[in-house]
């Protein structure tokens, strides 16, 4: 996979704004069952709420993406670091995508899902394993198209998915592929 540069080196610094800590919501909030909006990447509100995705998402522990609907905006606008997980293959460090859509997706592989909304369940899910994405870089509205696979490839559809108004639950087999969240002391 070819990681795309600027995506690879973008920062919230870019942003000129620092980034607030928000309530994540949880199911069954009526925000995270509607379909979000488009968004100007370039608005003052668009940019504030990157900078408080990233923010929120920086100080949520094993959090690896977080989309506007969880903390109540109903915006297509998602933070994203897999940079530390141990699934992940190829990643593109910390970004914010705005108007995110698939270009191109293949090899359907089923794994295990969480999310800070459904707190209680973990789930499989069928995702593409290869993704090209593109999306706007909120501050400067650039276009950019990221291809990628594993594990970043999965956190792309679960938080586009989110920005579209579907929980990782609604994308379950069935009853018998959600379980409940293990708890580590």
């Amino acid at each position: 996979m070819a990681v795309n540069e600027r995506v690879l080196a973008w920062t919230e610094a870019e942003l000129g704004v620092p980034g607030n800590v928000l309530e994540v919501v949880t199911a069954p909030a009526p925000v995270l069952s509607a379909q979000g909006a488009e968004v100007d990447p370039t608005s003052p509100e668009t940019v504030q709420l990157a900078a408080d995705l990233v923010a929120t998402m920086r100080v949520s522990p094993g959090c690896v993406g977080l989309a506007a609907p969880q903390v109540g905006v109903s915006a297509k606008v998602f933070s994203v670091d897999v940079s530390e997980h141990p699934k992940a293959r190829t990643q593109h460090g910390t970004y914010v995508l705005c108007n995110a859509r698939v270009v191109s997706s293949s090899r359907n592989e089923k794994a295990r899902e969480g999310c800070m909304s459904a707190p209680d369940f973990t789930g499989d899910v069928k995702r593409a394993t290869r993704l090209v994405v593109e999306g706007e870089l909120p501050g400067t509205g650039e276009t950019v198209t990221i291809e990628t696979d594993a594990f970043e490839a999965r956190c792309l559809q679960h938080e586009m998915d989110h920005c579209d108004g579907f929980l990782f639950l609604d994308r379950v087999a069935g009853a018998h592929a959600i379980y409940a969240r293990k708890t580590y002391l």
